[in-house]
């Protein structure tokens, strides 16, 4: 078998599990199986789609793999879809986007669905509509008990408020009813600065970020492009600063809005900003189909943006190579800090900006970023993102401080209720309140 269709091994090879048993779950009732067989034999079970965000190995465990469940199906005039557990935000995007209606998705149209909702889910619209998690209707999932339940905010709200943010710590979620929007178009796309230009377009952008409305998403690359012939010309080879830009409304206001940014000198070597199509959103980010890779991802949550925290940012990024790691700074505020209508746990609503470095397990280069998040943590709010989270974060220190106090208190009273046996724990793992191991 090629690895790269190895059910037990996701896009980030971070961690390679080895698990007792793997099952290539197709329907529901494969996933009731599996957390069946696993509490008969006393594993744990753990659960992969894309695997772009690891956690923990999955040995001697129970191991789904929901890649074949990538169904979708839309109500137009409900304005909803409902989404299997291993479909990705391009099977969503195909369904949604003839009928002029648009998912919270992410950035990449590679990334799953299921895990980015449970994770919080911050895209392209979030700023306009909050996290992709404050918008699912429903979910169907697979309890420690082995049952099958479908679980609502009026059916069981406790629980309701314990997945969308908790991940996979309270089942198997075998499918999701999500809204969608009436966004049928963009104005996006990049502009890619070369990068002895990282230093001003940085310090504009903090400042251009303070007036931006609800229905502008934007975010900031530092990287080195690939030197291959699918990467475009300009861009070949060389470390650029890319400004990312999708916003929602008019697309003269949208061409009015980043006029401040295009006038930037030295020039942008590529400017892709356009009205486009919402189903060309994913070609925003520009992020690459990607083939298997190892990163150790982190991340920070930034509470400003300051002259001096990019001054901070720029000393340690070496921005004229393209630094060690690709760099995302990512602007969140807007409807993100708002409660969403009906209560979930997901955390980092004060956050004014992620910070999120991809780095390779070369001890120089892991140094090298936890240089780069220490030296931002003046600007903290002592919060991380789980769906930027990576295989470092798993300790229980660092998945608290994806939560308030408050609420990591009571998602491990629910645990204790739901899963005493902690048998979703290869994740990032809230422990049941008791189990202090």
């Amino acid at each position: 078998m090629s690895t790269d269709m190895d059910p037990r091994l996701g896009l980030n090879r971070a961690v390679e599990s080895h698990p007792a048993h793997v099952v290539e779950a197709a329907g529901d009732q494969d996933m009731v199986a599996a957390v069946r067989l696993a509490a008969d034999e006393k594993r744990a079970v753990g659960v992969l789609a894309t695997g772009h965000g690891p956690s923990l190995a999955a040995d001697g465990a129970v191991l789904v793999n929901t890649r074949r469940m990538d169904g979708v199906r839309v109500d137009a005039e409900r304005a909803t879809a409902w989404i299997e557990a291993g479909a990705r935000w391009r099977d969503v995007l195909a369904h949604t986007t003839p009928h002029g209606l648009a998912p919270l998705n992410g950035a990449s149209p590679d990334v799953g669905v299921i895990g980015y909702l449970t994770g919080g889910g911050a895209g392209l619209l979030g700023r306009r509509y909050g996290f992709a998690a404050d918008h699912v209707r429903r979910l169907r999932l697979v309890t420690a008990d082995g049952r099958f339940r479908e679980v609502t905010a009026d059916t069981d709200p406790d629980l309701f408020w314990a997945v969308r943010g908790g991940k996979d710590n309270f089942g198997l979620v075998v499918s999701a009813e999500v809204d969608l929007f009436p966004v049928a178009r963009l104005y996006g796309g990049g502009l890619y600065f070369p990068a002895e230009a990282t230093a001003e377009v940085l310090h504009a952008y903090a400042e251009w970020v303070r007036q931006l409305p609800e229905t502008m998403a934007t975010s900031v690359l530092l990287a080195r492009n690939t030197d291959l012939p699918d990467a475009p010309e300009s861009l070949r080879g060389r470390s650029v600063t890319h400004l990312r830009i999708a916003y929602s409304g008019d697309p003269a206001d949208g061409e009015r809005l980043v006029r401040p940014m295009r006038a930037l000198r030295p020039a942008a070597l590529l400017d892709t900003v356009r009205d486009m199509p919402y189903a060309d959103s994913g070609t925003i980010h520009h992020d690459p189909v990607s083939a298997p890779y190892v990163a150790y991802d982190r991340n920070v949550l930034l509470g400003e943006l300051t002259a001096d925290t990019v001054d901070t940012l720029l000393a340690l990024t070496a921005p004229d190579t393209g630094g060690a790691f690709p760099t995302e700074l990512r602007h969140f505020g807007g409807a993100y800090a708002r409660p969403p209508q009906v209560p979930n746990c997901v955390g980092g609503r004060d956050a004014a900006f992620s910070l999120f470095p991809r780095a390779t397990p070369e001890p120089g280069i892991l140094r090298r970023r936890d240089d780069l998040l220490a030296g931002l943590r003046p600007w903290s709010t002592g919060g991380i993102s789980l769906n930027f989270a990576g295989v470092e974060d798993t300790a229980p220190d660092r998945v608290r401080a994806a939560y308030t106090p408050a609420d990591f208190d009571r998602l491990r009273t629910l645990k204790a209720q739901h899963d005493p046996d902690n048998m979703f724990r290869i994740n990032f793992n809230i422990p049941p309140k008791g189990d202090d191991r």
